[in-house]
């Protein structure tokens, strides 16, 4: 809801030359926390790791208005990624619980269905809200939805059947609990995929703005919504047929819609460019949470997933901080900074055929 105003809001505030860091900061928190999200999912449940999630970003929401420095900004989006480092590791995990193997992309293309409909409705919302109001109420009503998920879940019932107590002891962390090598392959190809996410956060903004669409949210409310319909199919696809093909389909039509971008020169086509390139994330997302729940064993699942959100994290942040230096806020730089996500997606369609046998196919979890 907030992210297409936030470039905007920073430069009103007289931190232009910051841009990337809005996503940035935000990913690099997400990633940081992963490790004890995931340790503390499969130790004290899923449901207290996504109320956490919620509620900073409840609090963080509130406190935009208040803190109006440069610096505040940044430490808020720094203390923001806290949200995104909770709440989607519990939730995945919770959802894992629930389905039975050969379902799991069906699954995982719901969940991640419903999450499309969030990021649709989000960014055209608030453009309209701090078009018409301006960005104050935006912020919170932000912080009134994150309300409304803590009420959905706490109803839910805990999927962990032994927890445990939260300890100062789950928060100490070896260094085998920070990664599962079991998941490396898929969150590998995801951190490569995802370069191209981090850069149309930070860049599409002032692309819209410079070919006179008003409405910054637009491409993402188009991209999101291109990408509903495919999830499901791609997950369906994925349990039929394997994680690998649905996978390179994928990382080609990354590629293609990066080119369309990096060369539009109009709405129409920018706005094209966004459909192949939601496509490409709507096939994506289910297909790779579900190939890393198939590597990864019951007892560890956070550990797991929290592995392959550090690589969402961490190709996102990059993606935003590497798009925001090389623009560098010139418009003759927007064919550079697109064409780039295109390679880091050619890279990973490429790695993907040199995966060892035991990465490539469908491997049931401990107890299935």
């Amino acid at each position: 809801m907030i992210i297409p105003e936030l470039p905007a809001y920073l430069t009103s505030l007289g931190g232009e030359d910051y841009k990337g860091l809005i996503i940035s900061l935000f990913t690099l928190t997400a990633g940081l926390s992963r490790p004890f999200s995931g340790k503390l999912a499969d130790k004290i449940g899923r449901i207290p790791v996504m109320v956490v999630g919620a509620s900073i970003c409840f609090l963080v929401s509130l406190l935009y208005p208040i803190i109006t420095s440069v610096a505040g900004f940044l430490f808020l989006r720094f203390i923001h990624g806290f949200s995104t480092g909770f709440t989607p590791t519990g939730t995945s995990a919770y959802v894992a619980d629930l389905v039975p193997f050969n379902k799991r992309g069906e699954a995982m293309g719901i969940q991640s269905l419903f999450g499309s409909l969030g990021m649709a409705a989000g960014p055209a919302l608030g453009g309209y809200i701090a078009s018409i109001w301006g960005i104050t109420p935006l912020f919170y009503t932000s912080a009134g939805f994150a309300v409304l998920s803590v009420l959905v879940i706490i109803r839910l019932k805990e999927s962990v059947e032994n927890t445990e107590a939260m300890s100062i002891r789950h928060f100490r962390l070896n260094r085998h609990e920070i990664i599962e090598k079991r998941v490396l392959a898929p969150s590998l190809v995801l951190l490569l995929t995802v370069f191209s996410f981090g850069t149309v956060l930070t860049i599409i903004p002032d692309y819209s703005e410079f070919l006179g669409i008003k409405n910054k949210g637009l491409f993402f409310a188009v991209f999101t919504l291109s990408s509903l319909g495919i999830r499901v199919i791609a997950g369906k696809t994925s349990d039929r047929y394997g994680r690998i093909p649905v996978m390179k389909v994928a990382t080609l039509s990354m590629a293609l819609a990066m080119l369309i971008i990096a060369f539009a020169q109009s709405k129409g086509m920018l706005l094209f460019g966004g459909v192949i390139f939601g496509a490409s994330v709507g096939m994506n997302s289910p297909t790779i949470s579900a190939w890393t729940i198939d590597l990864s064993l019951d007892a560890f699942r956070g550990r797991a997933l929290a592995t392959m959100y550090i690589a969402l994290e961490a190709g996102i942040g990059i993606g935003a901080l590497a798009s925001g230096y090389i623009f560098a806020n010139k418009t003759e730089n927007f064919p550079v900074v697109f064409s780039i996500g295109a390679v880091t997606s050619i890279l990973a369609f490429i790695y993907l055929f040199t995966l060892p046998k035991n990465q490539k196919y469908l491997v049931p979890t401990d107890k299935s």
